[in-house]
């Protein structure tokens, strides 16, 4: 019964972690590499029919080459709005609409605005990591709360710290790569 006690604790352990690096990985996507990516769009609310909506989900957006975002509405009466709604996303973009579609020519980074991208990947990794070792403690907590053995709780939180250390190498992995990738000229 104990053993199951002690699963269990470990994870849900897993399942809080996994969470601290999928919630890590979605703030990744939306730190700009230089290269021209839908999700870069994600923030943008356009106002459709009373209520504000995600920009996905009213019109297609496309990467016709690197530096270059499509946006077509699914009904043209939309297009002033999407331009509107990007240019108070203050996400630095100058959408071009052209009656059929808003095309936006993706600016390559500078290098201060690269740091600076850097900079927050460093902390969003950060952020993660916290996640990490709070799982950490909460777990540890659980387990000394356990009617179990010394010698269980102590393997217990060996596993525990197992985890917390493969997971923090993991943070430091993707970090790494989207460091990589922002400062790719």
């Amino acid at each position: 019964m104990h053993m199951e006690e002690v699963n269990f604790v470990l994870e849900t352990t897993k399942e809080s972690m996994d969470a601290a690096i999928t919630h890590l990985e979605k703030a990744f996507i939306k730190i700009r590499a230089g290269r021209a990516n839908p999700a870069m769009l994600s923030t943008v609310m356009v106002e459709y029919y009373g209520s504000m909506t995600p920009l996905s989900q009213v019109s297609n957006i496309n990467t016709p080459d690197a530096m270059t975002l499509s946006i077509q509405p699914w009904e043209k009466s939309l297009l002033g709005e999407i331009e509107t709604a990007i240019m108070h996303a203050n996400l630095g973009f100058n959408p071009m609409n052209n009656g059929e579609s808003i095309i936006i020519n993706v600016p390559p980074l500078t290098e201060e605005r690269r740091k600076q991208l850097v900079k927050q990947a460093k902390a969003e990794a950060e952020d993660a990591k916290v996640g990490i070792r709070s799982a950490r403690q909460d777990a540890n907590k659980e387990i000394k709360l356990l009617d179990i053995s010394e010698d269980l709780e102590s393997n217990a939180e060996i596993d525990i710290q197992e985890l917390t250390d493969a997971y923090t190498k993991k943070i430091d992995s993707l970090l790494e790569n989207k460091e990589a990738e922002i400062m790719k000229v």
